[in-house]
């Protein structure tokens, strides 16, 4: 998926607007990713843990391993390096879930967040979503500076806890 909301395996590049424009793209995962994926996800995530109490180095990375899905995860790729990547599968479980999408393993490099990248690939996510006309779920911790991102675009709270706020989205016009 590039910019425009395509997918293919040969993506051409997009442009984000920011103070910094890189050039990127969106590929397809596979399994290949999943232990870069997990180190990123570490590093991502271990302030916001650390701050909550809940850091476990083991367990960070084991999280995501036992929830990868390469058919529903995207590779963000700059300059041909690995930035980043983000999840979106259907949701499971009860029937207000059904027909929704949950956004999960959204996670930047440290050096290439603040500089738009993360909104330029959430419009672009979210551009699919609404064709599909289905809303989208997420949680974020408690305290993340990523709950900013997705109230610019359109998500809020649903429900909270200790750890976790949970946000939902729901299909504009719908």
């Amino acid at each position: 998926m590039t910019g425009n909301g395509t997918r293919s395996g040969i993506a051409a590049p997009a442009r984000i607007t920011s103070t910094h424009p890189t050039s990127w793209m969106l590929r397809s995962g596979v399994a290949a990713d999943i232990e870069a994926i997990a180190e990123l996800r570490a590093t991502v995530m271990r302030a916001d843990l650390e701050r909550l109490g809940r850091y476990d180095e083991h367990r960070v990375r084991q999280r995501l391993r036992d929830s990868f899905s390469a058919r529903h995860t995207s590779i963000i790729m700059v300059d041909g390096e690995l930035a980043g990547c983000v999840t979106v599968r259907p949701a499971e479980g009860s029937r207000t879930t059904e027909g929704m999408q949950w956004l999960e393993h959204f996670y930047l490099a440290p050096h290439q967040q603040g500089r738009g990248l993360g909104s330029a690939v959430l419009r672009t996510v979210l551009e699919r979503t609404d064709a599909q006309g289905v809303s989208v779920g997420l949680n974020v911790l408690q305290g993340s500076a990523a709950r900013r991102l997705y109230e610019r675009h359109g998500f809020v709270v649903e429900a909270e806890d200790p750890i976790d706020v949970f946000m939902v989205r729901t299909t504009p016009g719908a």
